[in-house]
């Protein structure tokens, strides 16, 4: 009999996968005023129902994997805002959250690891053996919530890379990470790709993707990484941002449609999971779906 490890690696490597998209930017969209430390994590507690319904409207939307609200739940967030002793309940509540959303058995539930710090400040990000300690307590809590995979994401240095895919290696957990580019194809730190993709190809993962970038640059960016992996390729870009954001000199306005087109353009060139990041919406991603099933009739 196979384990889970093995079918979830066999159904990521067997055709095109459709991930949900944003859940921070979709609160504030509908009115949750976040901000620092826990930004997205605030609608936990303070508008539960909104989550799930969030999570709901992706998976209407035709998501194949929908990712918990834990991007803001680790351990370094929670201490900050004076709730550490809340994080097992916490990332069990995400978890049961997007669980309770998904209608179809077929549709996976991830749990998000962020950066322990700040995704954008790479400058931030602590030495290894503090980063170990950090993303082992996240993985913990995430299995003991029954996550089906980690999606570790916007990644920017290629340590908190290494020590957050050994953290889900070490503890048996299947696992994706996706990487934050500059506009110059570094990560956000400014080391290379080919360093980070080399520092967790040892640790198995189901796939390594790109994300939290406007799609015109993660068109551009993708074939390198796409050279650099046999593994399945994810992209998910950032868009509606009206300022660019850190290593970037633009941003990008993309209505449904048009990001559907770019979903197309990352299929092309090698992607076999697409998705959304900041600023996308559940009709993002319908449009991303309508995109993935006309491939499929086209084969």
């Amino acid at each position: 009999m196979k384990t889970h490890g093995e079918l979830l690696r066999r159904r990521f490597e067997s055709g095109i996968l459709v991930l949900d998209g944003a859940t921070g930017t979709e609160l504030e969209r509908h009115g949750l005023v976040t901000s620092i430390p826990l930004w997205s994590a605030a609608g936990l507690f303070e508008c539960p129902e909104l989550v799930e319904q969030i999570h709901r409207n992706y998976a209407a939307a035709g998501a194949d994997i929908v990712i918990a609200n834990t991007f803001r739940t680790n351990a370094r967030t929670l201490e900050a805002a004076g709730m550490l002793e809340s994080g097992a309940e916490l990332n069990a509540c995400a978890v049961w959250l997007a669980r309770q959303a998904v209608s179809s058995e077929g549709v996976l539930v991830a749990g998000s690891v962020g950066p322990v710090a700040d995704c954008y400040c790479p400058e931030l990000t602590p030495e290894e053996v503090i980063l170990e300690e950090e993303h082992a307590q996240m993985a913990e809590w995430l299995q003991a919530a029954g996550a089906d995979l980690l999606w570790i994401e916007t990644i920017g240095t290629v340590r908190e890379a290494r020590a957050a895919a050994s953290a889900a290696y070490g503890r048996g957990l299947p696992f994706a990470i996706s990487f934050i580019l500059a506009e110059n194809g570094t990560l956000l730190g400014g080391e290379p790709l080919e360093a980070a993709v080399t520092a967790v190809e040892k640790f198995r993962p189901l796939a390594i993707g790109l994300n939290c970038i406007p799609p015109r640059g993660l068109t551009a960016l993708l074939p390198e990484l796409r050279q650099l992996t046999r593994r399945p390729v994810a992209a998910y870009g950032h868009i509606n941002n009206p300022t660019p954001i850190r290593g970037w000199s633009y941003s990008q306005a993309v209505s449904p449609a048009e990001y559907g087109d770019y979903a197309r353009q990352w299929l092309d060139l090698g992607a076999s999971i697409v998705g959304g990041c900041c600023g996308t919406t559940p009709e993002h991603i319908a449009a991303v779906r309508a995109v993935v099933s006309a491939c499929g009739a086209a084969t």
